[in-house]
Formats: structure tokens, sequence, C-alpha cells
């Protein structure tokens, strides 16, 4: 149930990040919310020690939302304002640093590795019912949230004026549609550690299929996150049976080649 959970809200996640920014490389991990999200986490276990699932999921909500801002702020610098290549970048510099002051943490305190050191590598092993009904009600509101702004993203990939010419307040809807990114993307975080690519392979996937339009995007991505998710914490469970890799290096595995090819494409564009 939880990798269910968590793979549709990331999927979900992912293709609301790729319509805002109109760029096919966006994804909660690699734009550095799921690495903001899990550096709050780890730097409340060593300062303040092992806290409830509830305070996780609102230290994940704030390191996401400070990681979100942070990243659009970067890549909105300079004369040319904010393009889908400069927000790669900050986003990868922001997503090294957290990473870097997480090690740091972890060296620094043997106590805090034990503790969430399986957590880290992104793992639904070992959670049981009470977590999941504790984040369940972020992740529906998320979902809820992001089905209803289909029409509104849809239109605002078709560029910032003609949205605006449609009578959208692009500024509401933007706002709206971060603010339910962090949402979900904190509560998988909080469930789940940083699993990453999720949210990078499922909207292409879906576009394949459905078109264009966000008001099919979304929910057929939850549905095939979830079941991604769920196909890959199998195979994490049998690939080196009796024991079991986290769902994060599993799904490394599989996203990393596509980020590749991905990105070699919009190189050659």
């Amino acid at each position: 149930m939880i990798a269910l959970i968590v793979g549709a809200a990331l999927a979900v996640a992912g293709s609301l990040m790729q319509g805002l920014t109109r760029n096919v490389l966006a994804d909660p991990g690699i734009l550095g919310i799921s690495a903001g999200a899990a550096f709050a986490v780890v730097a409340v276990t060593f300062f303040v020690g092992t806290a409830s699932v509830q305070i996780y999921t609102w230290v994940a909500f704030a390191g996401g939302a400070i990681a979100a801002t942070a990243v659009y702020s970067l890549g909105s610098m300079g004369r040319s304002g904010i393009t889908p290549l400069k927000l790669i970048l900050a986003g990868a510099v922001f997503a090294y640093l957290m990473s870097a002051l997480t090690t740091a943490i972890l060296i620094l305190s043997q106590r805090t590795l034990d503790e969430i050191r399986f957590w880290l590598a992104g793992s639904v092993a070992g959670r049981d019912l009470g977590i999941l009904l504790q984040v369940l009600p972020y992740v529906l509101v998320g979902l809820i949230v992001a089905f209803s702004l289909g029409k509104q993203i849809t239109a605002l990939t078709l560029g910032e004026d003609v949205a605006k010419g449609l009578g959208l307040n692009t500024g509401w809807v933007k706002a709206i549609a971060i603010v339910t990114v962090v949402l979900l993307a904190g509560s998988a975080v909080a469930l789940a550690g940083p699993i990453g690519f999720v949210g990078l392979v499922i909207p292409h996937i879906v576009r394949f299929w459905v078109g264009v339009d966000y008001r099919w995007i979304l929910p057929y991505a939850a549905i095939w996150g979830a079941i991604l998710l769920s196909v890959a914490d199998l195979a994490a469970r049998l690939v080196i049976k009796p024991q079991e890799l986290p769902v994060g290096i599993m799904m490394s595995l599989i996203g990393a080649p596509f980020f590749i090819y991905l990105a070699r494409s919009q190189v050659k564009r």
C-alpha cells in the first residue's frame, strides 16, 4: 500500500512540475525538492532525535518548500529569466549541496546514521499501516488538488501569454501547483525517503498513450506511478534474495538510463 501511495504521489508531482516548467527533465528528485526534504528530516533527527512520523512529515514539507523556493530563485537569475536548462542546473547544484550537508551530518553522528540509513536510500520496507494513515490525508489532498488543475496546467503548457489570453490567473495557478508538488513530494519523502526518477519516467510513458492533455495525464500518472514503484519494490525484494535492496536503488537503476536518453535528446534539439 505504501509503495502504491508513494508511487502515485511522486508521479503526479513530476507531471505537475513538467507541465509548470515546460521542461521534460523536471522531477522532484532532479530539481532538489526531495533532497531538501530529506536533509530537513536528517537535521531534525540529528538535533532532536527520533520523532513521530507526523513531525517528520511537516519537516519534510518545510524542507521541500525551501528547496523549491531556492531552486526557482536560482533558476530565475540573469537577464533571460527562468529557462529549462537553468532550472535543471540550479536543481542539480542545490541537490548536491543538500546531499553534501546530509552526508556531513551522518559522518558526524553515528546514531543518526543508524536510525535512518535504510530510509535514506529510499525504502518502503519496515513501515506499518499506522505510518501510512498519518500521511495519507496529505497525499489525498495533494492528489485531489492536482487532478483539479488539469485544465489549467494544459493551458500553461501552451505558453504564459496564451494562458493569460484564455483568462487564466497564471500566478495563482503556479502557486497552487507548487504547493501541491511540495505536499506530494514531502509526503512521499516522509513515508519512504528520497526515491528518484518516478516523477521523471512516468509522465513520458503516460503522454505517449494519452497525449498532452493534463486532465488525462495526471490521473493516469497516479495509476502508472503506483504500478511502477510496486514492481520496482517487488524486484528489489527478489534480485538478491533473501536480502532486500532499497527500492530507491532499484528506481535509480531503472531511471538513470532513461534520464540520460532524455538529456541527450534535449541537447540534440
